[in-house]
């Protein structure tokens, strides 16, 4: 007489929700965009809510009450914000949210077609929900905190997709990471809160680990960067971008980070020319992983990128899939963490 099976799997439950009743998937995800969207705008109100939502204020204010009796959300005078119980939800969501999708088989198809070690997907298109930046540097920040041993240092750089994994890094109640951030190239536009130095210094706050900054801008002179490498603050932080073992980068689109970079047209005549497709670190690649032009920058080098053993590339949106496609030809233990339109869009050009 066999066993008789009283546990059952997650996956088998997921499915049978999936059929037995499919209208309570709508109002799920309905729910767990209202709860991210304030998770994301939070504190915020409920006009402002309804206006990202696109749905009117009656039914957003049935909703927001619903949320706050069961204890997802609190309403302060300032607007509103997500709990404890709520944050933790949230995980729990995109977790059945994942596993409905099925995203593991299209992670699993992608990281085969591109011969790299894993990749992750947020669920969702950024082309469509820009929120979705926030999801990839959700699922980056929790794969970075399983890779993380005493003495690491650490490598980040900037952008926005950087910047949301700090972010979104827990803070929970954690003993230290013993580990040091460093950021892995220099400062890059005006906006200070996604450069690589505050990027680096946010991410170490929420490990409660050390960090180092680099006072040094992106693009500078040869002559100005043979100068600075003989600052003795600027030698100890660059000792230690040479001793990085885990790398945290964004991929960029090659003419749009040129235009970012502030290049002259002649360069950026070049790049077209010699057909850039990536940027990342500091250096822009053809569809190849071949290096077409590099900054005048103290950071990773491909040298040093290419010999790493933990790294983690972020990107989101379908214009990216060129790049994609060409960095992952540079060291196959990427980890890459995107959004599902842009996983679509990465098969579509390479199968």
């Amino acid at each position: 007489m066999s066993e008789k099976k009283d546990d059952y799997d997650f996956l088998e439950i997921v499915e049978i929700q999936r059929r037995l009743l499919p209208e309570l998937t709508d109002v799920l995800m309905k729910r767990y965009n209202l709860l991210r969207l304030i998770h994301y705008h939070q504190p915020i109100g409920r006009r402002s809510l309804s206006q990202q939502m696109n749905i009117g204020e009656r039914m957003v204010r049935s909703e927001v009450n619903m949320l706050k009796e069961q204890g997802f959300i609190e309403i302060k005078p300032q607007g509103m914000n997500t709990t404890e119980f709520g944050e933790n939800s949230l995980e729990v969501l995109r977790n059945f949210i994942r596993n409905y999708k099925k995203l593991y088989e299209l992670e699993k198809l992608v990281a085969k077609k591109l011969g790299i070690k894993k990749v992750l997907i947020a669920s969702g298109n950024y082309d469509e929900d820009k929120l979705i930046i926030g999801d990839v540097g959700n699922v980056a920040s929790k794969y970075l905190k399983t890779i993380l041993k005493d003495n690491m240092v650490v490598g980040i750089t900037g952008g926005n997709t950087m910047k949301m994994l700090a972010q979104e890094m827990s803070k929970g109640t954690q003993k230290p990471f013993k580990v040091t951030v460093v950021p892995g190239r220099g400062g890059l536009g005006k906006d200070v809160s996604k450069q690589a130095n505050a990027i680096a210094a946010n991410l170490a706050q929420k490990l409660k680990a050390s960090y180092k900054i680099l006072h040094m801008a992106d693009n500078i002179s040869r002559e100005l960067l043979n100068t600075l490498m003989e600052d003795p603050y600027t030698k100890e932080v660059i000792e230690y971008i040479n001793k990085i073992e885990t790398f945290a980068f964004g991929i960029g689109r090659a003419d749009k980070m040129a235009n970012r970079r502030g290049l002259s047209k002649e360069k950026i005549v070049e790049l077209s020319k010699h057909k850039a497709v990536a940027e990342a670190f500091g250096y822009y690649f053809n569809k190849n992983g071949q290096i077409v032009q590099e900054a005048n920058t103290i950071g990773v080098s491909l040298k040093h990128y290419k010999r790493l053993e933990y790294v983690i590339g972020a990107a989101v949106g379908s214009d990216k899939a060129e790049a994609i496609v060409a960095i992952s030809k540079l060291n196959n233990n990427l980890v890459l963490v995107i959004d599902e339109g842009l996983a679509i869009k990465i098969l579509d050009i390479i199968t």
